[in-house]
């Protein structure tokens, strides 16, 4: 069986777990710090907090801007659960729109959802493809639209319209004009759970590129102690002098990341650039080269002139196919020893949506391509022999269920 993804793990992540482990510092420390700096040289953003999830980043995000009942936060209707649950969490409401057909949030769609109870927009960078964040900011910049927002708050009345908060769970690495993710948004957050590009199994992390007046290390310094009980000093903390002495000065999250998670992360993180990122873009070339030879297979989209993904996730769709005769193909696929997935279930598809009167029909192309996608798998452990195997795999399944020869 060849898996859907395996975390990448050598000799020098065990060696730094270990190490980790036999310190006694198992908790948020030294390694969590490490981490960050890495992170914020990727990113070019000087001010990085690292905290136990994606989600958890996306609420406290939310939190810190003063989000809450009755507010508005614009999602895409394709994206995961996380990205409306940080907003529900609030209190607030998520409102939907539709994707394009590079899967990014339709910013033709943008202007038309803003409210005057609009405080948000999470656009998301599926499957590592940054979204059209200059774009974004022409919608939220202009006249009306700012004549529009509401501020409550002094956060919301300092920066004085819309906060852009980027999911960019997939996306470490990627660029859009030559620009890497992290620093294309007011805030963006990133996630280390399992099966992204760097793993620490759970973690996510906090980018932080307000612009001016915002202190983003004075923003950094609160949020940092928001995701530890409102506590002005962690364990750490009380073991560098005397001044043991802490206070509760805020009713706190208890969200942060322990360093034994983040010892695994650090020495993926290390080599990611020169190493893991290079082997998943050879391998989203051999998927392409392979595909072409197939008019029924569309290659996911993964540079234009002003975008680079991540390579995350290999997003295959196929023309002309129901979700029935896709959902046949994944079984064939998984009888021959390939673990695929698809990404994602649109969310007004899901129960609890639904139940707050979410309709998939009010979102065509988020319908139309999960329909149709495939996701298949993408890690720096993957041969060459792998890959042709995974294409002969997908192909065979193709014409057995399409009655093809």
């Amino acid at each position: 069986m060849i898996p859907f993804y395996l975390p990448y793990v050598n000799d020098d992540i065990i060696d730094n777990l270990i190490e980790t482990i036999k310190s006694g510092w198992i908790t948020t420390g030294p390694q969590v710090k490490i981490l960050q700096e890495e992170i914020a040289i990727i990113t070019g953003v000087n001010h990085v907090l690292c905290v136990n999830s994606a989600s958890s980043a996306l609420t406290l995000a939310l939190h810190w801007f003063g989000v809450k009942p009755g507010d508005e936060v614009i999602i895409p209707a394709y994206t995961f659960a996380a990205t409306a649950l940080s907003v529900l969490h609030l209190g607030a409401k998520p409102i939907m729109v539709d994707i394009k057909d590079d899967f990014c949030i339709d910013t033709a769609n943008l202007a038309s959802a803003i409210t005057e109870k609009t405080k948000a927009i999470i656009p998301v960078d599926i499957a590592g493809l940054p979204c059209d964040y200059n774009e974004i900011y022409d919608v939220v910049n202009s006249k009306e639209i700012r004549s529009k927002f509401q501020p409550l708050g002094d956060n919301q009345k300092k920066l004085g319209r819309i906060l852009i908060l980027s999911d960019a769970a997939h996306s470490l690495g990627a660029k859009y004009h030559g620009r890497p993710t992290g620093s294309l948004a007011d805030i963006s957050v990133f996630s280390f759970h399992a099966v992204k590009n760097i793993s620490s199994a759970e973690g996510g992390a906090i980018c932080i590129n307000l612009p001016q007046p915002f202190d983003n290390k004075k923003i950094y310094d609160f949020l940092r102690v928001v995701s530890f009980n409102g506590q002005t000093k962690d364990a750490y903390a009380k073991t560098m002098g005397a001044e043991w002495k802490y206070d509760i000065i805020y009713p706190g999250y208890k969200i942060n990341m322990p360093d034994i998670l983040a010892s695994i992360a650090v020495a993926q993180i290390q080599v990611y650039k020169k190493k893991l990122l290079p082997r998943r873009k050879e391998i989203f070339s051999l998927y392409d080269k392979a595909f072409e030879n197939y008019d029924w297979a569309i290659a996911p989209p993964t540079r234009t002139k002003k975008k680079e993904t991540s390579y995350h996730v290999y997003l295959l769709r196929i023309k002309d196919i129901t979700e029935s005769q896709r959902d046949f193909i994944i079984e064939e696929i998984f009888r021959n020893g390939v673990s695929v997935n698809v990404h994602f279930q649109p969310l007004p598809m899901l129960t609890v949506f639904k139940n707050l009167g979410y309709k998939i029909e009010d979102y065509r192309l988020s319908y139309k391509n999960y329909s149709i996608e495939i996701s298949l798998p993408v890690y720096p452990q993957l041969t060459n022999e792998n890959i042709s195997y995974i294409v002969e795999c997908v192909v065979k399944a193709y014409n057995k269920v399409l009655g093809k020869k």
